[in-house]
């Protein structure tokens, strides 16, 4: 039975924007007062007297049409996250969270107190280290001694962007990784005199190795519990898609199995997404290729015709590493160490895939961060990528200004999450990269301006999810984090309201090639939208409240409840 709802007086987002393109920091944001949906679908936005408003409230065909009273809120497309993921997210919300630390006494101090309020998990889990908290480095031993009296539990912390891993000794036993060997692109830290592994494991060893062995040691009833909590977490921040950006087989068996539960399959995850399948460093072309094609076998079984809500559009590979772990490739050595990283990935390994995956019709998203590798994966996505396509580079926080050009004109996705240039965590870039360089950081008005496709994301659970806060520190260049810390970083970078707001809904849509379906509030699209309470005040967003979030035209989150 059909059902009909009308949202008036309110202030309904209008895109300023064709699909693919920016707004600019300039434009303002426009808005219609009323819109109107019937079951899953919008069927017109405007003014309360438009024709197809007025027909639907006269017409007795129908059944009575609900109205809600926006109270002057404002509704907004539902958000899409366009670089997460989702698994682990979920499972980062029964972690120890360490973010607030400052040292290796604060991190011991609050693994101890909490080894002692939880003497009955099996493992203790954390997460949200930050290698400048730790910046003499860390080991196994210390570790060693905070659980209670008379146990000895594996004890895991993972880094904040989710590079790299540290554990005690007892997790170097439960994680077998005395037995692994090196691999391409990672590095298992040992002593230099024993030879012996110390516990800390980084960028492809962590991937290859501790990852997996997280998806192992939660049962599948705790990998599809996690993702019901992400779904939950991301209702009620106003999400109603995602894009999750490092898929693998633990976490696809358990969304397929959520998908199976869920109402039996017939109505399925409320939550739209896309998903781009992890390619690891192999030992060869013949090995990374295997894993391309693993792909594009899934891609045929799950795909925009068969099931448009849980697909595999593409491949990511992760490039490089990170400026605060000094694994990110950058063009001059590290400011305080002379030190030069090798590339996770040559040009030379990175074309068999890029090629194969375009061949067959998939995305190619490839993780860079530092400038050096950024000049790689876009000389590598120009010459093999097919614009239509759509290809993507995550990240980009340290481009060169030709880069930022050349990003532009051809066309390619510029993946950008803002909360990672929050000025709170960026403390230790002026020591690590030097003052000249921090001049380039997070250049996402050049990007906009040449022409690049702008995606919103968050990279969560490696930073905060909620997309308000995210279009804050876009837009302010300020502080979510700590809101009295006072440094911008490059305000002449910022993003502009309206503009950064479409890029998190619209924006992340037409990145995966779903903007004829969703991202925008227009006749036929699908009724995913949230209702906030805010100003339209780039300084005032920090202080926005989501209140109800509706996906396919059902409330699936309310503030009230």
């Amino acid at each position: 039975m059909a059902k009909t709802t009308l949202f008036t007086n309110g202030r309904i987002f209008l895109s300023p924007l064709s699909p693919g393109q920016n707004a600019g920091l300039h434009t303002p944001p426009s808005f219609a007062s009323a819109l109107l949906i019937r079951n899953d679908t919008i069927l017109h936005v405007g003014s309360p007297q438009d024709e197809p408003i007025t027909t639907a409230l006269s017409s007795t065909e129908n059944d009575k049409v609900e109205t809600i009273d926006l109270a002057g809120h404002s509704l907004l497309p539902g958000f899409i996250d366009g670089h997460m993921h989702l698994m682990i997210m979920g499972q980062s919300l029964t972690k120890l969270d360490l973010g607030p630390c400052k040292s290796l006494s604060d991190i011991q101090s609050t693994i101890r107190s909490y080894a002692a309020a939880n003497p009955d998990v099996p493992r203790i889990l954390c997460r949200g280290w930050m290698h400048s908290m730790t910046p003499d480095g860390v080991t196994a031993k210390d570790l060693d001694g905070l659980d209670v009296e008379g146990k000895y539990r594996p004890i895991l912390v993972d880094t904040k962007d989710l590079h790299s891993a540290w554990c005690n000794t007892a997790g170097i036993k439960d994680l077998g990784a005395d037995e692994w060997k090196d691999v391409p692109g990672g590095t298992i830290e040992r002593d230099a005199t024993t030879g012996k592994v110390t516990g800390v494991f980084n960028e492809a060893a962590n991937i290859t190795y501790v990852w997996p062995y997280l998806a192992r040691v939660a049962t599948v009833e705790e990998r599809v519990a996690a993702i019901q909590a992400a779904v939950e977490a991301y209702h009620s921040v106003g999400y109603t898609g995602a894009i999750d950006m490092a898929m693998d087989e633990g976490a696809w068996d358990a969304l397929q199995e959520l998908r199976r539960r869920s109402s039996d399959g017939k109505e399925g995850i409320p939550l739209r997404i896309a998903a781009y399948w992890l390619v690891k460093p192999g030992k060869n072309d013949e090995e990374n290729v295997r894993q391309v094609e693993r792909a594009i076998e899934l891609a045929k079984e799950f795909n925009s015709e068969t099931t448009p809500d849980c697909r595999i559009v593409g491949v990511k590979v992760i490039c490089d590493g990170i400026i605060d772990a000094c694994t990110a490739g950058l063009s001059e050595p590290y400011e305080h160490n002379g030190h030069r990283e090798v590339p996770l990935w040559t040009a030379e390994q990175l074309e068999p895939v890029v090629k194969r995956a375009d061949e067959a019709g998939l995305q190619v998203a490839l993780h860079a961060i530092g400038d050096e590798t950024i000049k790689t994966v876009l000389d590598v996505l120009i010459a093999h990528a097919s614009p239509e396509r759509r290809p993507r580079v995550e990240h980009l926080e340290l481009s060169s200004e030709r880069d930022a050009e050349r990003l532009g004109k051809a066309g390619i996705t510029a993946s950008i999450q803002p909360v990672h240039a929050d000025p709170a965590i960026l403390r230790a870039w002026p020591k690590l990269l030097g003052a000249h360089r921090c001049g380039r950081a997070f250049a996402y008005r050049e990007f906009a301006d040449h022409g690049a496709p702008l995606a919103l994301g968050s990279d969560a659970p490696t930073a905060p999810h909620a997309p308000l806060p995210n279009v804050y520190v876009g837009t302010t260049r300020r502080s979510y984090r700590e809101p009295d810390y006072q440094t911008t970083v490059n305000p002449h970078f910022a993003l502009g309201v309206a503009e950064a707001v479409a890029a998190a809904s619209q924006g992340v849509a037409y990145s995966c090639r779903d903007e004829n379906r969703i991202g925008r509030l227009e006749k036929g699209m699908k009724a995913d939208f949230t209702i906030v309470d805010m100003e339209w005040e780039k300084e005032k967003l920090k202080e926005a409240k989501v209140l109800e979030t509706w996906f396919a035209g059902k409330k699936v989150w309310s503030a009230k409840n």
